[in-house]
C-alpha cells in the first residue's frame, strides 16, 4: 500500500505480547505509527517494535503500570512528545487473575479496576483533551470479553472491571463525542495460556455457533475496522465465533 504522507499514531497498551502484539502489528502493517505499551516485558517490547517497523511508520515503546495513576496519565503526553501526535488508543492490556464470589475482596477488585477500568478511562481523557486541542478526532477501542454476554461466577474481580469498562464505554461515547469515538471489540476464547493444554484449548475453541472462536486475526481486524469507520460509536463488536449465545457453566479454563 502506498504510505501516508502523515500517518495516524496509535498508542496499543500491553502490545509486548500476547493479543497487544498481534494488534500492533496488524495496525503496523495497515499504515500506522505504533506506540507499543509494556509494564514488565521490556525485550518483548522491543521486539515488537522491532517488528512494527515500516520505512515511513514509526514505532516507539514505553513504559507504565496501569495500576499508577501518575504513570497513566502521563503515558499519553510521552507518546505525543515521541511522534508529535496520537490519533487513537488501544486499551488491550489486561490483569486476568482468578477470584470467586468466596474469595473476594476489595484488594483483588481495587487492582483489577484500577488497571483494566480506570487505566482506560484516564487515557480516553488524555486523548479526548490532546485532539481537542489539535482541533482533530479521535477514536478509543476497549477490548472486552464474550464473557459479559454469557456470565459465569469466575474471575470474578476480573468480569466485574470488564463489565465497568463496558458501561465507561457507552457514557465516554456521549461525553466525549464528537471528537472522540469510542468503540468495544470482544473476544471470545482467542489465545491459550498457561491454564490450557494444546488440546484442551483446541477443544474449547471449537465450543461455537460457527465451529470456531476467534482467532487473533479476527480480532486485529476488528480493531483496525473500529478504528477507521468514523461512523462507529458507543457500541461493542463482539468477535467470538458465536460463543456469548451459548451457556458456559465456568470459565473456559476451569472447564
Amino acid at each position: 500500500m502506498t504510505a501516508a504522507p502523515n500517518p495516524p499514531v496509535v498508542l496499543v497498551t500491553g502490545a509486548a505480547r500476547r493479543l497487544g502484539r498481534e494488534i500492533a502489528l496488524a495496525l503496523a502493517a495497515g499504515g500506522w505509527q505504533v506506540a507499543v505499551h509494556y509494564r514488565e516485558s521490556a525485550d518483548d517490547a522491543i521486539k515488537t517494535v522491532a517488528d512494527c517497523a515500516r520505512p515511513s511508520c514509526a514505532s516507539a515503546a514505553f513504559h507504565a503500570d496501569l495500576a499508577d495513576e501518575a504513570d497513566v496519565r502521563g503515558l499519553l503526553p510521552r507518546v505525543v512528545a515521541h511522534f508529535g501526535r496520537v490519533d487513537a488508543v488501544v486499551n488491550s492490556a489486561s490483569t486476568f487473575e482468578h477470584d470467586t464470589a468466596a474469595s473476594f475482596g476489595f484488594a483483588a477488585l481495587d487492582k483489577h479496576l484500577h488497571s483494566n477500568t480506570g487505566a482506560a478511562i484516564l487515557l480516553a481523557q488524555a486523548l479526548h483533551a490532546h485532539v481537542s486541542a489539535r482541533n482533530a478526532s479521535g477514536a478509543v477501542v476497549n477490548l472486552l470479553d464474550q464473557k459479559l454476554w454469557n456470565q459465569n461466577p469466575d474471575f470474578f474481580s476480573y468480569t466485574l472491571s470488564k463489565a465497568a469498562l463496558e458501561a465507561a464505554g457507552t457514557m465516554l461515547a456521549m461525553a466525549l463525542a464528537p471528537q472522540v469515538r469510542v468503540v468495544g471489540v470482544a473476544p471470545g476464547l482467542t489465545m491459550t495460556s498457561h491454564l490450557l493444554s494444546d488440546e484442551a484449548f483446541a477443544a474449547r475453541h471449537k465450543l461455537s455457533p460457527l465451529g470456531r472462536s476467534s482467532t487473533p486475526f479476527d480480532v486485529a481486524s476488528a480493531v483496525k475496522f473500529a478504528l477507521e469507520n468514523s461512523s462507529i460509536t458507543g457500541t461493542t463488536l463482539l468477535v467470538d465465533g458465536g460463543q456469548h449465545l451459548m451457556r458456559f457453566e465456568r470459565d473456559f479454563s476451569l472447564m
